[in-house]
């Protein structure tokens, strides 16, 4: 038995055209992220454009990081003006990993340059086993 479905090119192209944004709602929303392992710390750089710095949150708990940022409107009709489409997203994204080792949250640090927040989260130093006296 043949599963063929018929699709019109033309019709998924006016659909998305006039219906969602091309690459969909869950791409637009997304925190894109590249974590780097180095010898102490972890290096990180999440893409977050069109967001103010102070618009970034980062949380640090033990091993686990939270990104939350909050994309604003701004606005931007003017009289005799109307808008025919609008792709850009705005509201709240967020995004948490867990990562190999717990973070010394004390040495972290956090930049944020063009678009993209750099973080560089030293590895927290393992606590040495200590032998206890028995009395």
């Amino acid at each position: 038995m043949s599963n063929l479905i018929y699709r019109d090119p033309l019709d998924d192209l006016l659909r998305g055209f006039f219906v969602r944004p091309v690459g969909g709602q869950a791409e637009a929303l997304a925190l894109k992220v590249d974590v780097k392992e180095r010898e102490n710390a972890y290096a990180i750089h999440a893409e977050i454009p069109g967001v103010k710095k102070e618009d970034i949150h980062v949380a640090i708990d033990g091993a686990v990081v939270s990104i939350s940022a909050e994309r604003r409107e701004a606005k931007e009709a003017k009289e005799g003006e109307r808008a025919l489409r609008s792709e850009r997203y705005f509201g709240k994204v967020s995004r948490s990993f867990e990562l190999p080792q717990e973070v010394d949250e004390s040495q972290a640090s956090a930049k944020y340059n063009d678009g993209v927040l750099e973080l560089v989260l030293p590895k927290k130093t393992a606590a040495q086993a200590r032998r206890l006296t028995i009395q």
